[in-house]
């Protein structure tokens, strides 16, 4: 088991910038990953397989939905204590950190934002305290980029709907209890369905041969002809904007996820860099390495700032999509640049199991494409900047 001696780098002070409660949200969920994912997920890394004991302990850090009102049980906390959640988390493992985001923001939230009092009350608190697990339904085999172009579809039988489609490329899939899908009804206008295991005809294959997000749990939604309950619509929002929407809060998330995935990075290749000793002194003493570890932590610091503003912006409900999506593009493009920099710093070394850094930079080739790829975030802002969209 590989020891975790991780110390989170802040070289501008912004812990200045955190209330108490952001430091006692961050510390207990940093001693939580120190004590129960460092020790075991390269180990769950080589054998692609989802460490599933830990669904209970990310409950107890509040991880599964953390600024949902505490009255569906949730914690109640702000977008930035959200964030520290996300950082922690994926400074452990992105594909840890992608279950949480998923069952956070891309199954509680709309639940929380679109449902009716009785589905909130129905699912949240479950899902809250992990003893739900839910999926989100939105890419599939033949549009991801695309999402307007679905062709999973439903069609009105009176006291319920008749649902056909699938969906691939789906984080929680295999083990999810409900799944949030996004289909057209027959006139072609997009709604969410709460889609539970155990319906006929509903059916969640196992993505397999991943060299990305081993440690996740990857998979298909297949629908043929389920019955879903009216009951089980989303009614607060339709159209593309209410996926849209959650994706917003997802990409929140990762934007602060990648800080986590790159300090960790920064964080094994400056303690490899004091130690390791070549030609009579630690190779951290020579120009080169100094050059790749002081740009590491200049990018980390840029990220950490854009983050907790994107926060305060969340906070204060001004954050538009397009500066979601410019901190999304930013910090991940910045935490894979580190990860193959900090490989470098250790030589041979960084490509084993005994490093997180192989782990992490494997892991981030999914998270640069996944909800909104890099060059579809370029595109984004873009769009908001000129007043032209190119997507056409």
């Amino acid at each position: 088991m590989r020891s975790d001696r991780f110390e989170s780098p802040d070289y501008y002070q912004l812990d200045d910038l955190l209330t108490e409660e952001h430091k006692l949200v961050r510390s207990a969920s940093q001693e939580w990953v120190k004590r129960e994912v460092s020790p075991v997920i390269e180990d769950y890394a080589q054998r692609a397989e989802f460490p599933k004991h830990l669904l209970g302990g990310l409950a107890e850090i509040g991880a599964f939905g953390p600024y949902i009102p505490e009255k569906y049980g949730g914690a109640g906390l702000d977008q930035i204590s959200y964030g520290l959640i996300m950082q922690e988390i994926e400074r452990g493992d992105s594909g840890i950190r992608s279950t949480a985001s998923v069952q956070s923001s891309l199954v509680m939230y709309p639940i929380w934002k679109y449902g009716t009092e009785e589905q909130r009350k129905k699912y949240l608190p479950k899902l809250a305290s992990g003893k739900f697990m839910g999926c989100f339904g939105l890419t599939e085999p033949d549009f991801g980029s695309n999402p307007a172009g679905m062709v999973t579809n439903f069609k009105d039988k009176g006291d319920h709907v008749l649902l056909n489609g699938a969906k691939l490329w789906i984080s929680n899939a295999p083990f999810a209890d409900i799944a949030i899908v996004w289909a057209k009804d027959e006139q072609e206008r997009i709604h969410g369905l709460i889609v539970e295991r155990g319906m006929e005809g509903f059916s969640t294959p196992e993505t397999h041969h991943k060299w990305s997000l081993r440690a996740s749990a990857t998979g298909e939604l297949i629908f043929d002809n389920v019955k879903v309950p009216k009951a089980n619509i989303l009614p607060g929002k339709s159209g593309l904007g209410a996926p849209l929407g959650c994706l917003d809060s997802a990409r929140y998330g990762i934007a602060w996820g990648a800080v986590g995935a790159a300090m960790d990075c920064y964080d094994t290749a400056l303690r490899y860099a004091k130690e390791r000793v070549q030609f009579g002194k630690p190779i951290g003493a020579t120009q080169l390495q100094q050059k790749k570890l002081a740009e590491m932590i200049t990018e980390i610091t840029k990220a950490q700032l854009l983050a907790w503003r994107l926060g305060v912006l969340r906070n204060e409900g001004k954050a538009t999509t397009a500066q979601i999506s410019m901190a999304k593009r930013n910090n991940v493009d910045m935490a894979i640049k580190i990860a193959r920099e900090a490989r470098q710093v250790l030589g041979g070394m960084g490509i084993t199991g005994e490093y997180s850094i192989m782990r992490h930079m494997m892991n981030l080739e999914s998270v640069i494409t996944y909800e909104g790829t890099h060059d579809i975030h370029l595109l984004i802002t873009g769009a908001d900047i000129t007043g032209f969209s190119a997507f056409k």
